[in-house]
């Protein structure tokens, strides 16, 4: 799911066979493009608050520490811009919030009326899902 890509922890590796000619895989191509967005995302930041650097001075190679505290930071708008922009026939895991008497439907299968998202499965390990 993409919080697990963003975030570096997602299962599926891709096609880990390289092609004929020795190009990347479509992964590593991925986790390239997201090396180099997380890049420049901390140059922005330490360029602005100095604990920035600190925080994540450990973490320069793959940005993993970044990319959680983004995902952490974002992953409610990511949610709205995949679902509540998507077709009348989109299927969700979940269309309610809440549980039990006090449930109810989410707000045209975007988010639920408190402006939470439906479901943060993201932070279930993919295997348990």
């Amino acid at each position: 799911d993409i919080g697990g890509i963003v975030r570096g922890k997602d299962l599926y590796l891709g096609n880990k066979k390289k092609k004929q000619n020795g190009k990347k895989t479509e992964r590593e191509k991925l986790e390239q493009k997201l090396k180099e967005i997380f890049a420049k995302i901390y140059e922005e930041l330490i360029k602005k608050k100095a604990q920035a650097k600190k925080r994540y001075e450990n973490d320069t190679e793959n940005y993993y520490k970044l990319r959680e505290d983004w995902w952490a930071l974002n992953r409610k708008e990511v949610w709205k811009a995949i679902t509540c922009h998507a077709g009348q026939s989109a299927q969700y895991f979940r269309h309610t919030c809440g549980a039990g008497k006090d449930r109810t439907a989410t707000n045209h299968d975007c988010q639920c009326a408190n402006t939470d998202v439906p479901t943060y499965f993201d932070y279930v390990p993919q295997y348990l899902r």
